[in-house]
């Protein structure tokens, strides 16, 4: 056979084999009745395109991750459903009854930890619920309320660093520029989380150095190449250089990460940080040195990040609403009489900042991507639709929460709605720490550094925009994470001080 007959030959046989599958997936294929896009259905392209696209704005992010269908299910590729329920944030993530299999972590979270090389994985990039729920139980002293209080000392030094960090950058007379509170607060809780999980600050504060896109472009590369295994062997080869220089930037910060833990380990401090109760609690046969540094390494990247994205939107919002502003500002103003009356507890029964940091995760929900899971053996029921085992599955924040279905007027900033609840608003559809065995296991050091941060700031500080003409409705960027985007701020000391 020539050349040029064994070429169309093979051309032949990929097409018809391509035709076939399309064909499968648009019309024979068990999620073909559920809607969106053809082009899902046929390949995860219209993936892709989402991820690596250029995007912006809210409301077009929000219409792009749902493929402009309505509905609570939409298929987003050819064996994923993306879902915007509050009953879907339930039936994936939530606690499962008697008998019933769990929906497991997809791919997705492979190789999310050093420890994955050394036969180990870390308490974010382990599938198997029962190994996860044993190194949950073995984390767990350190999240629990008592060691919140006994670690609030070493987050009120970060946070009172910062306050005084604002307060010199961002007055009108000596910095017309103003103070860009987003890099503050990138600043403020890599510091915070580096402390509790390593003994020892980054000095971001200091230095204004610390981690920022980096994690983000790896679990953007990561999880598009996981749905393209063969492209994913030609990259590494097209690509070397660029994807050694990632993976070496990652192995710096493990290797930074386990080498402060050793140090960390080595001084048997009685600092109550992160490691004393898990140092406390550990088997080290079973949690080796290696683990705990894959664990702490995974909390700061995913402790930091979030909270600093709910603090910026948080001030941006409140900036944006005077209204808003003046009614949380006279609630924290009259409920303390001194700076260093600000305490996590003493801030716990202010209806109005609850509901201001709740609205706030809300309308920009600091995990604005789905978290994949995969239908369980036999499959199950997401939300009345008939998931088949090994479809992925995840409800997708953003689209759950700007959704008119959920809320109403859902790209308002309202406050309101969480202080007197109504029939319009299923407060249930905003997850931001998600929920069930796997859901966030530091919120409650997130809303100590939330409800302290904000008090604090607006307790010392008239805040005002340096630039008005901002809009994050507009500009906001996502892909895995939020692109977030610089915040110059004034702050003009009310004549208090900082005592």
């Amino acid at each position: 056979m020539s050349w040029d007959r064994a070429l169309l030959l093979f051309v032949l046989i990929f097409v018809g084999r391509w035709a076939v599958k399309v064909i499968y997936n648009l019309y024979f294929h068990p999620l073909s009745k559920i809607p969106g896009p053809r082009i899902a259905a046929m390949s995860n392209v219209s993936y892709t395109l989402f991820k690596a696209g250029n995007t912006s704005g809210i409301a077009q992010l929000t219409s792009d991750a749902r493929g402009n269908h309505a509905g609570s299910a939409v298929r987003v590729g050819p064996d994923e459903v993306s879902f915007n329920s509050a009953q879907s944030f339930r039936d994936i993530y939530g606690a499962r009854r008697p008998g019933q299999k769990p929906f497991r972590k997809s791919s997705f979270y492979s190789g999310g930890s050093f420890a994955d090389e050394h036969g180990r994985s870390s308490i974010i990039s382990e599938t198997d619920p029962e190994v996860h729920k044993r190194m949950r139980a073995d984390l767990a002293g350190a999240f629990s309320d008592r060691s919140i209080h006994e670690q609030e000392h070493i987050v009120n030094a970060s946070i009172d660093k910062l306050v005084r960090l604002v307060g010199a950058r961002g007055a009108r007379d000596s910095a017309p520029a103003g103070v860009d509170i987003t890099a503050a607060f990138d600043a403020l809780t890599f510091d915070i989380t580096g402390d509790l999980a390593f003994g020892e600050p980054f000095g971001a504060l200091d230095n204004g150095k610390y981690l920022r896109a980096t994690y983000g472009l790896g679990f953007e590369i990561l999880n598009v190449l996981l749905r393209y295994p063969k492209v994913a062997r030609i990259v590494s080869v097209l690509f070397r250089r660029r994807i050694e220089k990632l993976t070496e930037d990652a192995r710096a910060n493990e290797r930074y990460s386990y080498e402060t833990v050793r140090r960390r380990i080595t001084r048997k401090t009685g600092r109550p940080d992160f490691l004393t109760r898990i140092l406390e609690d550990r088997d080290p046969e079973v949690v080796t040195d290696r683990q705990i540094g894959a664990h702490v390494s995974d909390l700061v990247i995913a402790g930091s990040d979030t909270v600093a994205t709910g603090l910026s939107c948080i001030v941006y919002y409140l900036l944006k609403n005077p209204p808003i502003l003046s009614r949380l500002t006279d609630e924290v103003r009259s409920a303390f009489q001194s700076y260093s009356g600000i305490t996590y507890l003493s801030t716990a029964p202010l209806p109005y900042l609850r509901a201001v940091i709740l609205e706030g995760l809300r309308i920009y929900p600091p995990a604005p991507f789905g978290l994949p899971r995969v239908a369980p053996e036999g499959g199950d029921i997401v939300d009345g639709h008939f998931i088949p085992e090994g479809v992925i599955v995840s409800t997708n924040p953003l689209a759950a929460t700007l959704s008119s279905a959920n809320f109403h007027d859902p790209f308002s900033f309202k406050p309101g709605r969480w202080v007197e609840p109504n029939k319009e608003d299923n407060l249930e559809a905003s997850q931001p720490w998600s929920l069930g065995p796997r859901g966030c296991m530091g919120r409650n050091l997130a809303w100590l550094e939330l409800r302290i941060t904000l008090a604090k700031l607006i307790w010392v500080y008239d805040l005002r925009f340096a630039d008005s003409l901002l809009d994050w409705h507009a500009e906001a960027r996502m892909h895995v994470m939020w692109k977030k985007l610089p915040l110059m701020v004034h702050a003009e000391n009310r004549g208090v001080t900082l005592d």
